[in-house]
């Protein structure tokens, strides 16, 4: 349904989340001249380079390319930056483009509801605040997921998630315990294992490891890329390209000689385990980037550390001396680190959102979270996400991948403070035709090649951007408005 053009108005949007994208739509609607709140509910930004803060944490896309389009970073202390530096970057965006005054730190978001053709934003502390759009900058890898372990409460020792790790409990000496091999896990194996007198690692599943050694750049490369930003351009879009066309291609045709190549480079990094024995239990039964690649050039040294031990026997359960697995071997600990990963279908979850009549969002999303182009739901006008439900994700830059998503959600905003339309969100045919494309084209991909992983939903479909990311871009350029109910 369309009307005629209303009067141009002055638009308020709400951002939910002050983590990578919600910094990156703050500085973006300050350039557009629009006002607008930000909601954070820790009380700095940053996301989830604000939420861990493990030994060894490191991000594992290139770092320079990891950065704001509008505000490269020359000063990266190595090609896989570490935590601290990445957490830093955020909160130096945020005080450079000025926008930490217009964050509302410390007041969660606990319910979004779109009444009279505006949204209705209430906190954890009761305040209320009414907005014309929302963008849900939430990210996914906040909410983690602690594993269901009997006798857990039982350990006399330290016990926490990886992302919520108690840097006052000493590691240097101890015997440490990890449970979980993903990204996290190799980086803590290879911080802590030089640290600790017994690292034990326990495996439930083996991962494919792609070797990247991390560069660090000196002092004269660093001033190199200021005096050149040309320069250092050249650079990012050098591993952009080289990702692009590798492993974002590979991952979309089980068949591409790309995702052969992969499964090379993973193998060769494999057979530098030297114990067979050990070499065979860290072999995966599945296909190299069927799970998300652990990128590490350091994980398989470390786990051959005498002080290293793999067990692959299941956790029967926690006891107050340790972990003891189904082969009856008890495993003494003074530390046990969950390393077991975050609930990733939440979004803006555990927020209540109610959308035109009240309709639910937990009710829409009951079977998975879904979304027209990963940006929009109908029924939810002027309801926005970056990093949304079938966003492409992998070993490449999320920056960039919300930087597109922003852009076309800012388009969309546009023709609200023309007074183009009052409200605007896909229709439900849109989302249909794009979901059976979307879960047609994922028949094709790697993740569907035998293995279990966060990319899956419950249905066993990939929760992700199943076309070329070509397609991305080229979605994200202009919304097709046949594709949009306005009102």
């Amino acid at each position: 349904m369309s009307k005629a053009k209303q009067t141009a108005r002055a638009i308020r949007v709400a951002v939910i989340g002050a983590g990578m994208s919600g910094v990156l739509a703050a500085i973006r609607l300050r350039q557009q001249g629009l006002d607008f709140v930000v909601f954070e509910k820790a009380n700095r930004v940053g996301g989830t380079w604000r939420e861990n803060t493990y030994p060894g944490l490191a991000c594992d896309v290139p770092a320079h390319w990891y950065t704001y389009s509008f505000a490269r970073n020359p000063e990266w202390g190595s090609l896989l930056a570490a935590g601290p530096e990445i957490f830093d970057y955020f909160q130096r965006m945020s005080r450079q483009f000025d926008v930490e005054q217009k964050i509302r730190f410390g007041d969660e978001v606990m319910k979004l509801e779109y009444l009279d053709g505006r949204w209705t934003v209430t906190t954890a502390s009761g305040h209320q605040d009414r907005f014309d759009v929302v963008i849900a900058a939430t990210g996914v890898l906040h909410h983690p997921n602690i594993p269901k372990f009997d006798g857990l409460e039982t350990f006399k020792g330290a016990v926490f998630h990886s992302a919520r790790w108690d840097h006052d409990v000493p590691v240097d000496g101890k015997r440490i315990g990890v449970v979980g091999t993903g990204s996290t896990a190799a980086q803590i194996t290879a911080a802590l294992v030089p640290r600790a007198s017994k690292f034990t690692l326990f495996q439930r599943t083996a991962q494919w490891v792609m070797p990247r050694p991390n560069i660090v750049y000196s002092e004269d490369e660093k001033a190199t890329f200021r005096a050149d930003p040309a320069a250092l351009e050249r650079l990012v879009q050098q591993y952009r390209t080289r990702t692009i066309e590798g492993y974002a291609t590979a991952v979309l045709d089980y068949d591409s000689p790309e995702l052969a190549e992969i499964q090379r480079l993973c193998s060769e990094n494999l057979a530098t385990v030297r114990d067979p024995e050990l070499r065979a239990r860290l072999t995966p039964g599945y296909r190299a980037a069927c799970k998300r690649l652990v990128i590490s050039s350091e994980f398989y040294p470390a786990i051959q550390q005498p002080n290293a031990e793999l067990v692959t026997a299941g956790i029967q359960r926690i006891e107050s001396e340790g972990v003891r697995t189904d082969d009856g071997v008890l495993h003494e600990l003074d530390l046990l680190v969950l390393a077991t990963g975050f609930h990733t279908d939440r979004f803006v979850r555990p927020a209540k959102v109610y959308g035109r009549g009240g309709i639910d969002l937990d009710k829409v999303w009951a079977d998975a979270p879904v979304a027209y182009l990963a940006v929009t739901v109908p029924e939810f006008p002027n309801f926005f996400m970056l990093g949304g439900p079938n966003s492409p994700v992998g070993n490449f830059s999320l920056i960039e991948v919300c930087e597109h998503q922003l852009a076309y959600i800012l388009r969309l905003i546009d023709g609200l403070s023309a007074g183009d339309y009052g409200e605007v969100s896909a229709t439900q045919a849109a989302l249909d035709r794009f979901e059976t494309e979307r879960q047609e084209a994922a028949k094709r991909t790697v993740w569907v090649t035998g293995c279990n992983s966060w990319y899956l939903d419950k249905q066993g479909v990939p929760a992700s951007w199943t076309f070329t990311y070509g397609r991305f871009v080229d979605e994200m350029a202009t919304p097709k408005m046949h594709d949009f109910e306005t009102r």
